[in-house]
């Protein structure tokens, strides 16, 4: 089976690929490795995925329509494809209020493009996983979030292009009974990190004797959830598409992934602190717009339909990541 992955060299999507390759699976891997944030983290971890045979890749941008579509017909490996699992996005809550365009093109005509390579797959294509995020919550005050939850009042820009996403999904589910399932992510980090998120932002600072900022005065709690366990939640979706229910149930759902424990960003840091054997000199800051104080996954659905069951804790996942750290940069 041959698994066509984008955002390859990203975070998440390096790791999704690295499972499926373990697993046996053919790996075609799409990425444009923009400058968002270092590309030579990028080029890194996909110089991990090159060195399996069953990995191929291709530097495309998912909103060039022209070459997502001419990958998804030419003739090749491309044409028998079963799955796909898409994860090329722009990310980022703040970036989003100043470079909105940006966001548009690749997470909403990103995601129209390969509904339309994914419609060119078909039949062979059983199934397509997408990304979307915690933050289509928006300002809910209702703890845990829920999957039934109302996602109609969007806090910032990146939050609205992930909701656009799934509304983009469940039509084309609709209109061409394609299945399709949409993650949720809440706040995810590990080894191989995006260096825009927080631990990865607060580990270089501490190191540097830089301060750290804390936003919303310290007063905020994530769902911080460990790569491993977004992984395995990734592969149980890939194998479980949605049934078909008929005209007004299409094979489309949407679950959360998380670590279903909304822990508190003073003990996250904490946590780093002590891993690193530093302590941290905070620079407290009002909460940002678009940021929320709080996320928290109700996992219900996803370990129903998917088994999904994260194992990591904090206090496993953060020495782990610190570790890492200290190997790529070796400080």
């Amino acid at each position: 089976m041959t698994i066509l992955v984008t955002g390859a060299a990203g975070f998440i999507g390096s790791h999704v690929a690295h499972a499926l390759l373990n697993r046996g699976q053919d790996v075609i891997g799409v990425d444009n490795l923009n400058a968002y944030y270092d590309v030579a983290l990028k080029e890194a971890r996909l110089a991990r995925l090159q060195a399996h045979k069953g990995f191929t890749f291709h530097k495309l941008n998912i909103a060039d329509r022209d070459a997502i579509l001419d990958l998804a017909k030419g003739p090749g490996r491309a044409a028998k494809v079963e799955g796909i699992v898409h994860l090329a996005a722009q990310a980022g809550v703040r970036a989003s209020l100043t470079d909105p365009y940006t966001y548009v093109t690749s997470n909403v005509m990103g995601q129209v493009v390969m509904m339309e390579a994914a419609r060119l797959l078909l039949p062979d294509l059983k199934h397509v996983v997408y990304a979307s995020s915690s933050s289509v919550y928006g300002g809910n005050t209702k703890s845990p979030f829920a999957v039934e939850d109302p996602v109609e009042r969007p806090i910032s820009l990146y939050a609205a292009t992930k909701r656009t996403d799934e509304l983009i999904a469940w039509t084309y589910a609709h209109l061409y009974r394609l299945p399709l399932t949409g993650l949720r992510f809440f706040t995810v980090y590990g080894p191989w990190g995006r260096p825009d998120m927080a631990a990865y932002i607060f580990t270089r600072k501490i190191l540097a004797n830089e301060p750290i900022p804390v936003f919303n005065h310290g007063k905020m709690a994530r769902d911080f959830t460990y790569i491993d366990d977004i992984v395995a939640g990734v592969l149980a979706a890939l194998d479980h598409p949605p049934a078909d229910g008929g005209v007004n149930a299409p094979p489309a759902r949407v679950y959360n992934l998380g670590n279903s424990h909304g822990e508190d960003l003073m003990t996250f840091i904490g946590l780093i602190e002590s891993a690193l054997g530093r302590k941290a000199t905070y620079d407290f800051q009002p909460l940002q717009p678009g940021d929320v104080p709080e996320t928290f996954a109700d996992i219900a659905a996803s370990r129903r339909d998917l088994g999904y069951a994260p194992t990591t804790p904090i206090a496993e996942g953060i020495p782990r990541f610190i570790a890492w750290y200290k190997g790529y940069h070796r400080s």
